[in-house]
């Protein structure tokens, strides 16, 4: 089974995390708990009328959590590498090694740097539609790849195109995770039950 490795545990890390875990790719969150996230309240989020930040989060773990996500939370990333077999996350506790590496570190660019990501004229990390950077298999997500253009929604859909374009490289083929009323009972019917 390929492996994620995702820094970072705001609204675009936990997104992507959510897709590749219920999808059925080990998936790993380094998470400091640095995200803007808490000093925010949502009214703008589609889909929901209002909630804190902080809680907003709460509930994105959870949801992750229930998927197999390993949280990692309260451990920072010091540094990123490509390999041939894919990336190796120092952290303090040692190495981690996996095929795909998401970084979701907001406006902090410093990983990407290291990683040796191409950047825009605006400073930003140049990356596609799908999130991925100038290296093969590495993506960055939110504003990372954006000048000043910081939302919730929109970290978290780049979290998303990340992730379905991991899918998509893994299966083989276009990737579309959507699930009907049937699919959706068989999957979270499970999801709680001990």
């Amino acid at each position: 089974m390929s492996s994620v490795i995702i820094v970072g545990g705001g609204p675009a890390g936990l997104s992507a995390a959510l897709f590749t875990a219920k999808n059925g790719l080990e998936t790993t969150v380094f998470d400091t708990d640095g995200t803007w996230m808490h000093k925010a309240h949502l009214f703008n989020y589609p889909g929901i009328g209002s909630i804190d930040g902080s809680v907003y989060l709460e509930t994105l773990r959870d949801q992750v959590a229930d998927f197999g996500v390993d949280r990692q939370q309260g451990t920072e990333v010091t540094g990123v590498e490509s390999t041939d077999d894919g990336f190796t996350v120092t952290t303090e506790e040692g190495e981690h090694a996996a095929d795909y590496l998401v970084l979701a570190t907001g406006a902090d660019r410093d990983l990407a740097e290291n990683l040796g990501c191409e950047f825009t004229d605006e400073d930003t990390v140049d990356v596609d539609v799908s999130m991925e950077t100038s290296i093969e298999d590495a993506y960055a997500t939110g504003a990372m790849g954006r000048a000043e253009e910081w939302q919730a929604v929109i970290s978290a859909g780049d979290g998303a195109a990340a992730a379905l374009n991991i899918l998509t490289k893994e299966k083989g083929e276009h990737f579309h995770d959507f699930n009907v009323p049937a699919d959706a009972e068989e999957l979270f019917g499970s999801m709680g039950e001990e």
